[in-house]
């Protein structure tokens, strides 16, 4: 007679494998945490921050050591979705008008749902908010979001005039309409996320839980906050600062928020965890834990150099948890360098799914490492970069290869000399410079690093770029926010700036309602621009809200510009409404 153990799942003890093996079609869960560093864990050497949940997740799964992602939100979760760089996706930028995806694209979800996957996500999605770039145009069968890449920003204007309380009793966007919620954030997301499993019957399906915490702004519930009020954050530092973190008072009072945010995600993760066990499909499940880039503010991060928006390692290295025994065997942990490009050829390889043949895929599959049929994966290069619309060439650049990384903060016609150059197996801290004594080695990296910054800035998507869909069945009305907008460098709240936002719109008769930050003044008058085609309507009173009725707009596809002129100024709407009418 064979004895089954039943143990609650979040205590990570395994279920006796079936008699009937490895599932075919295993239930996956894609776990991200938002700017959370690879020091805000407990299993990462922080005696501080509390994860119980997550370190005994880790003391059950496959931990890669050397995980690589990009170094902010957009590019990392364009290139989790699709295993190509960012810029090829056409993201270049987490606002701006960057962060839209091109719909061509092949999602994660859209590939499982070639296996009949039941495909849902919650919380930040962060490419695109419209039409054709919306989870729910993207493969996801059920998606409860935020908009754009946080909320109480300006481009996720349901919750932006909340101010403080952006994070509780949030309008957020379910399936594409504005619905109500009452709680905090992260609550919210676990808390579908976890009616989502238990909605599911015989079909399997892939979960993408994507918390917006502990990004700005630092909100978190009361009780968490009070387990953290006391501590002094900086004394985690005093093992290991081999660059001197300094922190200052608001420093540690942001790391106790990010402490009490990471404690209320780790909370919910147990719920979740134990959903699988209650619902019996916990050895039929994996399940995969990331975050997404290194920490905004100053804190620890495991002696690491640089944080979120740095190529350097502190930026860019992250933990990866992969939780499957019934297929990967016990916990270990493997050092071979892999990145998020990796996550989609993984599950492709696990299902023996087609990767596309029509565009490149830059990322491998895991699967020998994670079998242990391979120590090693082939030699390979990882290009990192970060600038705000386009990169820059040479500056905040860096390009991995076996051991070495060479760095570039460099003008466009920078010497070998001018970059730095690191053997990160010996030198974690990047701290030891060592270009002079490797030019030979510095030149072939930079030859390379050449060769994928060229390639890159001429993607498809980078040189024609994604448009926002105005007026099918698909989306109407459509919300053109500011996170989308492109035009001025920078472009936030301000109100006299120049905006506009990339549109492909139908023939049809329109209505637009045009939202400013605070009143325009009086005796002024509304200009829209589509290329040729120009509008303008007078109004007379001061107001926040302007509505243009019956609008003729022809098929365009370009800049839709529109601005408030009075008193000398020019004033960029917060959002705009457009409703096609017939």
């Amino acid at each position: 007679m064979r004895y089954l153990l039943f143990v609650p799942f979040w205590c990570f003890s395994l279920f006796a494998i079936s008699a009937y093996g490895q599932r075919e079609n295993p239930n996956i869960i894609l776990i991200i945490t938002d700017d959370q560093g690879y020091g805000d864990f407990g299993f990462t050497g922080n005696t501080l921050v509390k994860t119980p949940t997550l370190d005994a997740l880790v003391a059950r799964s496959i931990e890669f050591t050397n995980y690589y992602v990009s170094p902010v939100c957009a590019p990392t979760r364009a290139s989790l979705m699709t295993g190509r760089y960012s810029l090829r996706t056409g993201i270049r930028d987490t606002y701006n008008g960057g962060a839209i995806m091109a719909g061509s694209e092949l999602t994660l979800a859209e590939l499982l749902k070639q296996r009949n996957y039941k495909t849902g996500i919650f919380g930040k999605w962060h490419l695109g908010d419209s039409y054709p770039s919306r989870p729910m145009d993207q493969g996801f069968d059920e998606s409860l979001i935020h908009l754009s890449g946080g909320m109480g920003q300006v481009g996720d204007f349901t919750t932006y005039f909340q101010g403080d309380r952006s994070y509780f009793d949030p309008v957020l966007w379910h399936n594409g309409k504005q619905e109500k919620y009452t709680g905090y954030c992260s609550d919210i997301f676990a808390e579908q996320a976890i009616d989502f499993i238990s909605s599911t019957e015989d079909q399997p399906f892939f979960l993408y839980l994507s918390f917006n915490a502990p990004h700005t702004p630092l909100q978190v519930p009361e009780s968490y906050y009070e387990k953290y009020r006391n501590i002094d954050p900086s004394d985690v530092l005093t093992a290991v600062n081999t660059h001197n973190i300094l922190m200052s008072d608001k420093d540690k009072e942001d790391a106790r928020r990010v402490y009490a945010m990471v404690t209320n995600i780790d909370d919910n993760l147990k719920k979740l965890f134990y959903q699988l066990e209650e619902k019996g499909i916990a050895d039929d499940t994996m399940v995969i834990f990331m975050t997404d880039n290194g920490p905004q503010q100053a804190r620890f991060v495991g002696d690491m150099r640089g944080r979120k928006g740095s190529v350097y390692r502190g930026g860019v290295r992250v933990p990866l948890l992969v939780h499957y025994p019934k297929a990967f065997g016990q916990s270990r942990k493997i050092d071979e360098t892999a990145a998020h490009l990796d996550i989609l050829p993984t599950i492709a390889d696990l299902l023996d799914l087609p990767l596309p043949m029509d565009r490149k895929i830059d990322g491998e599959s895991l699967i020998p490492l994670l079998k242990a049929e391979k120590g090693k994966l082939e030699p390979r290069s990882l290009f990192f970069y970060w600038d705000r619309k386009y990169p820059t060439l040479y500056q905040n650049m860096a390009i991995q290869k076996g051991d070495f990384r060479l760095v570039a903060h460099a003008d466009f016609d920078a010497n070998l000399e001018d970059f730095e150059f690191f053997n990160f197996r010996k030198d974690q801290s990047e701290k030891d410079n060592i270009t002079s004594e490797n030019l030979g080695l510095v030149e072939g990296l930079k030859a390379e690093m050449d060769e994928i910054y060229t390639e890159l800035i001429q993607s498809e998507n980078i040189m024609n770029q994604a448009f926002i869909h105005v007026g099918t069945a698909f989306e109407n009305p459509v919300y053109l926010n500011r996170n989308d907008a492109g035009g001025d460098r920078g472009i936030w709240a301000q109100e006299e700036i120049f905006g506009k936002w990339y549109v492909k719109t139908e023939k049809a008769k329109y209505n637009l309602r045009f939202k400013f930050i605070k009143a325009v003044p009086a005796k002024g008058k509304l200009i829209l621009e589509l290329g040729s085609v120009v509008y303008q309507q007078s109004q007379l009173e001061a107001t926040d809200w302007i509505e243009m009725k019956n609008v003729e707009i022809p098929a365009f596809e370009g800049d839709l510009i529109p601005f408030y002129q009075a008193e000398g100024k020019r004033i960029f709407p917060f959002w705009v409404e457009v409703e096609r009418m017939n």
